[in-house]
This record gives structure tokens, C-alpha cells and sequence, in this order.
């Protein structure tokens, strides 16, 4: 079997969003922490290879049911990450997305879109 340009952009595009989520699940984050976090998770996924765009959002109600503790930070988890990452490959453009499927009680990898750019 031949892999196509398509085939590379799509998997380009998942090697993205696994390594979004596998990188930062476990970091500690606190609602101070959130917005500066998510920039830092959207820049380390756009200093890869083929990558045009990168947008990251945290989940806020865990932060703000921890904010009242002693320590008002948590790990951050799978299901608080919804992310969506652009990738261009050889004239092939993905739109990804990673969010939590709460159906299946997971987090959830899917490609959105693939066009010839």
C-alpha cells in the first residue's frame, strides 16, 4: 500500500493531539494557572512540524470547586481539555479535535475537516 498525502496530514494531525493530551494531563493547575497553561499547551503543540494553528480551553468548574481548599490547585485531567489544532501537510489541511465525550466518559480524539489548500 502507497500513504498519501492525506493519509500523512491525518496522521500528523493525531500525533498532535495525542501528544497535546499525554504532555500536559497531570500538570498541576489552579484558576490562576488556567489561562497561562492553555497558551502554554497551545505553543508547545504549534512549535511542531506542520502544525498553522493551535487552540486550547481548561475546563473551569473543577478549578473553581478547588479554589476554597488549602490547596486550591488540581491535576489537570483528560476530561477538562477541549482543544482544536490545525495541521498542513503537502497542499492537505486536518482540523482536529480533542473534548470529552461524556456518553462515553472519555476524552475523545476526532478529525473534523480535511481540504486540498
Amino acid at each position: 500500500l502507497e500513504i498519501s498525502d492525506r493519509d500523512q496530514a491525518a496522521f500528523e494531525l493525531g500525533i498532535k493531539l495525542g501528544a497535546l493530551f499525554h504532555q500536559f494531563v497531570g500538570t498541576p493547575i489552579s484558576l490562576r494557572s488556567k489561562e497561562s497553561l492553555e497558551r502554554a499547551m497551545e505553543g508547545a503543540i504549534e512549535n511542531q512540524p506542520y502544525v498553522e494553528e493551535a487552540e486550547v480551553r481548561i475546563d473551569e468548574a473543577p478549578l473553581r470547586a478547588a479554589a476554597g481548599r488549602e490547596f486550591d490547585y488540581i491535576s489537570l485531567e483528560g476530561r477538562m481539555i477541549g482543544a482544536r489544532v490545525t495541521v498542513s501537510y503537502r497542499g492537505i489541511r486536518c482540523v482536529g479535535r480533542l473534548s470529552y465525550n461524556a456518553e462515553l466518559e472519555f476524552p475523545l480524539m476526532t478529525l473534523e475537516r480535511m481540504e486540498e489548500v
